[in-house]
C-alpha cells in the first residue's frame, strides 16, 4: 500500500484543525447577554481567543496523542532510546509562534480598548435605594461609613476634577454630551447614585435605554470596582481619583452590579442593579422619584440633598430590618 505523503497529511491535519477550531469560537456561549454598544466589542475579542486556544489546545493534544502511537515501545524492547539534545529549527518555530500570537493579541486588545473610550492605555487603571444586599441585617454596619464621610462640598469636588481613568465615549462621539450624567460613590458596602442634573439619590442605577450614559465615579473608602458583566464593562472606583465609565445600554431589563474588588470583610455583599428603561418608562421614574423628594413642611434636609453619610443615617433602621433592597 502506497504510503500518503506527509505534507498532505499535515495540510489536511491543518485544515480540520482551523475548520474545528472556528466552529468552537463561533459557537461558543460562555458569557452572559448582551446589554449595551460595547459588549459585542469584547465578545469578538473573546471568540478570537477561544479560536486560538481551541486551535492550540487540538495541536498539542493531538501531536503527543500521535507521538504516544507512532513511538510506542515495541514489545521486548528494554533498550534506551537514542540521545537527543536540542533542535534549533524547532525550537525557534515552538518560540516564535506564542510571540506572534500574544503580539497580535495584545495590538487587537488595545484597539478593542479604545474603539470603547478608554483612557490612558497601559497606565493606571479606574429608587429607594438599594444599599449592599447583605445576607443578614448585622452585615450593614453604617457606623465607619458616618465616621469616614466627608463633607458635601469636597464630595463634589472630585466630580469636577478631569476624568483620566476608565471608558469614556469613543472617539466619534467625544464631541458629543452624555444624554444622562450619574455621580457613582463606593463605599463599603454600598453603591450610591446621584444625578446631578434632578438632585435624585438612589441606590440602584436607573438608566434609559439607546442613551448615552455616563457615570463619575469615585470610592469614598478602600478600592472599589463597579461591574455589569452583561455591559462587559468594570471600572475601579479610586479614593480621590475620579473614573469615568460611558456607555448605551441596548437591552431593557435589569442587571446586577458587583464589586469586583476586594474591599473588606463583607466585599460578597456590596452588590446592586442597574435598571434599563424604555424612555417613557426612565421618564416616569424621575418624575415620580422628584415628586417624591418635594418637602411637605420641611424641617430636616431632603434626602436627594444629602451627603452619603446623612443619606445611609436616614435608612439605617431600615437596614436593621431588610438587607435587601430599600427605596
Amino acid at each position: 500500500m502506497k504510503q500518503i505523503p506527509a505534507p498532505l497529511l499535515t495540510l489536511v491535519g491543518g485544515i480540520l484543525v482551523t475548520l474545528v477550531s472556528l466552529w468552537v469560537g463561533q459557537t461558543v456561549n460562555l458569557l452572559p447577554e448582551q446589554a449595551s454598544e460595547q459588549a459585542p466589542l469584547v465578545d469578538d475579542l473573546f471568540k478570537v481567543m477561544v479560536i486560538i486556544g481551541t486551535a492550540l489546545f487540538l495541536v498539542v493534544q493531538g501531536a503527543i496523542v500521535y507521538a504516544m502511537i507512532r513511538f510506542r515501545k515495541p514489545k521486548g524492547d528494554e533498550t534506551d532510546g537514542p540521545p537527543i539534545e536540542g533542535n534549533l529549527p524547532l525550537e525557534a518555530f515552538w518560540t516564535a509562534i506564542p510571540s506572534i500570537i500574544v503580539v497580535g493579541l495584545g495590538l487587537y486588545s488595545v484597539v478593542v480598548f479604545q474603539e470603547m473610550g478608554g483612557f490612558s492605555p497601559g497606565g493606571h487603571h479606574g429608587h429607594g435605594a438599594m444599599v449592599a444586599m447583605a445576607p443578614q441585617p448585622s452585615v450593614i454596619d453604617v457606623a465607619p461609613l458616618l465616621g469616614q464621610a466627608g463633607p458635601r462640598e469636597a464630595e463634589a469636588d472630585v466630580y469636577t476634577k478631569t476624568q483620566v481613568y476608565g471608558f469614556g465615549a469613543s472617539p466619534l462621539m467625544q464631541p458629543n454630551q452624555p444624554d444622562v450624567t450619574v455621580n457613582v460613590t463606593g463605599m463599603q458596602y454600598a453603591w450610591i447614585f446621584r444625578y446631578p442634573e434632578t438632585g435624585i439619590t438612589d441606590g440602584e442605577l436607573h438608566v434609559p435605554v439607546g442613551k448615552d450614559v455616563q457615570l463619575l465615579i469615585e470610592a469614598q473608602d478602600v478600592i472599589h470596582s463597579f461591574w455589569v458583566p452583561q455591559f462587559r464593562l468594570k471600572q475601579d472606583a479610586l479614593p480621590g481619583e475620579p473614573a469615568e465609565l460611558r456607555f448605551v445600554a441596548t437591552r431593557e431589563g435589569t442587571y446586577p452590579v458587583v464589586c469586583a474588588e476586594l474591599c473588606g470583610a463583607y466585599h460578597g455583599g456590596m452588590r446592586t442593579q442597574v435598571i434599563v428603561h424604555s424612555p417613557e418608562e426612565y421618564a416616569d421614574w424621575v418624575a415620580s422619584r422628584v415628586a417624591e423628594a418635594q418637602p411637605a413642611a420641611t424641617v430636616a434636609q431632603p434626602l436627594n440633598q444629602a451627603t452619603s453619610a446623612e443619606y445611609l443615617a436616614a435608612i439605617a433602621p431600615e437596614l436593621a430590618t431588610s438587607p435587601v433592597q430599600l427605596r
